[in-house]
């Protein structure tokens, strides 16, 4: 990896507030770096990391890329806490393997490193990882598209809205995930774009934002117009992708499905852009993650995974108002009560 001018690539983070810390807590800091800091996903996890350091008396500083991507600007954040002091570091790596050396040198330095929401490759690199289980999620939407279009499921025509061309673990697992649960052989279960699956129509990258949801969707009906079924890394990009189909008189043709939970996202449900989306718990996450940072600095106390996985699983739920025979589901009502954002 390149080295980098740390001062410079830390001024163009977005630096979050700084606590006072109580005297029970004096001199314990940590540190939470997401992949922006505009995507409503991580506007919720800064909020539950925030309001839990405030309230266990952690002094917070928060960093974020300013696109999904810039893995450049989490390696200088990295930089920034340990020349800091934290005492941990909760980070949602844009690219889950090029930031590994730089949470090897964390961890070596003595800071806790939790992974949240995507896990890093390998997933030992960070002590843990507090996450949805995106494979799960997944299959959910899979499932649930597969039982929904029927016999209509062997001519169906697939494509696919997936984040970045470094295909980060989340943006494998929910890909995978969901050709798993609607019948298609996913070949190798770590690599996006090795299928054979004939009724695959492609795979476009969004970079999780309702411009790249456009633009995938576009770049996708130019390919094959008579596309039918979207997976989407989320709901940004879900959105934009119905905005593209609505644009071409497209949108009653093609089921969307997606992944995060958000509130934007369940309405998108409720108003039919969106068929099924799998939710997921972002405050959940942060919050847990500043606790066990907490029990860290106590008395050195590192987390356990949930039993029977390799990570803490926070849960996640398929939201539909068009609920599928044999797929697990709530309602948009309870999604609503349910989200974030």
């Amino acid at each position: 990896m390149k080295k980098l001018n740390i001062s410079a690539a830390v001024g163009a983070l977005a630096l979050g507030v700084a606590f006072s810390a109580p005297a029970m807590a004096a001199g314990t800091s940590a540190c939470l770096i997401t992949k922006t800091d505009t995507n409503p996903f991580f506007v919720k996890m800064k909020e539950g990391a925030t309001a839990k350091a405030k309230e266990l008396g952690i002094n917070l500083k928060t960093y974020a890329g300013k696109i999904d991507g810039d893995s450049e600007s989490q390696v200088a954040a990295i930089e920034s806490c340990i020349a800091d002091g934290a005492k941990g570091i909760l980070i949602t790596a844009s690219d889950t393997k090029a930031i590994v050396p730089s949470v090897k040198k964390a961890r070596d330095a003595g800071l806790l490193v939790i992974a949240l929401d995507t896990p890093l490759e390998p997933i030992s690199a960070a002590d843990m990882t507090f996450a949805t289980d995106n494979l799960q999620a997944g299959k959910l939407i899979g499932e649930w598209a597969k039982a929904t279009l029927g016999d209509k499921v062997k001519d169906a025509k697939v494509g696919f809205l997936d984040l970045t061309p470094s295909q980060p673990s989340v943006d494998v697992m929910r890909d995978q995930g969901f050709m798993i649960g609607f019948g298609i052989d996913p070949k190798d279960p770590n690599k996006i774009g090795d299928e054979t699956d004939p009724r695959i129509v492609g795979h476009d990258v969004t970079n999780g934002n309702e411009e790249g949801g456009r633009t995938a969707m576009e770049n996708l009906l130019q390919k094959d117009p008579d596309i039918n079924v979207i997976h989407t890394i989320n709901e940004p990009a879900a959105v934009g992708a119905y905005q593209a189909l609505k644009a071409v008189g497209k949108e009653k043709d093609v089921l969307i499905v997606s992944v995060d939970g958000g509130c934007p996202g369940v309405k998108a449900v409720q108003d039919g852009q969106i068929g099924a989306t799998s939710q997921q718990y972002p405050l959940l996450m942060a919050s847990k993650g500043i606790e066990a940072i907490a029990a860290f600095a106590k008395d050195g106390t590192k987390p356990k995974a949930t039993d029977g996985k390799n990570f803490f699983d926070t849960g996640v739920n398929l939201v539909t108002d068009k609920p599928a025979k044999g797929v697990p589901s709530i309602s948009v009502k309870e999604g609503l009560a349910k989200c974030w954002g």
